[in-house]
């Protein structure tokens, strides 16, 4: 299976065990890779064929920036539903990023891979 990869789609969030991280919106990064097949795709170079990859990352963009979750597993874990709800991939894989996730550290993030 071949694999489509969007890094670094930047959102800000509502995202945060304390009430005041849900005050603000905090920035998070989002990578994903989609599981695809652009077999097809290449051998009649048709956009009709392929995965709308822009259409992936405004989806991502729009869900996040409406959402309000304390634990970034659990907004990683519904982002890859809503893919695999709107998207026909078979298997995805999300690493979501929270730089403000820990004072000392330059980044936090999840990464789950999930399978229809």
């Amino acid at each position: 299976m071949d694999k489509l990869r969007i890094t670094g789609i930047e959102v800000s969030a509502r995202i945060g065990l304390h009430a005041w991280e849900r005050q603000v919106r905090q920035r998070v990064s989002i990578d994903v890779e989609l599981a695809t097949d652009v077999a097809r795709v290449a051998a009649t170079d048709d956009i009709g064929h392929a995965l709308d990859y822009g259409a992936v990352a405004r989806c991502i963009v729009r869900f996040v920036g409406a959402a309000e979750y304390r634990l970034i597993e659990t907004l990683a874990e519904r982002i890859a539903q809503r893919l695999l709800d709107e998207f026909p991939v078979e298997r995805l894989k999300i690493v979501l990023h929270k730089p403000s996730g820990v004072l000392s550290a330059r980044d936090t993030s999840i990464e789950i891979e999930r399978t229809r």
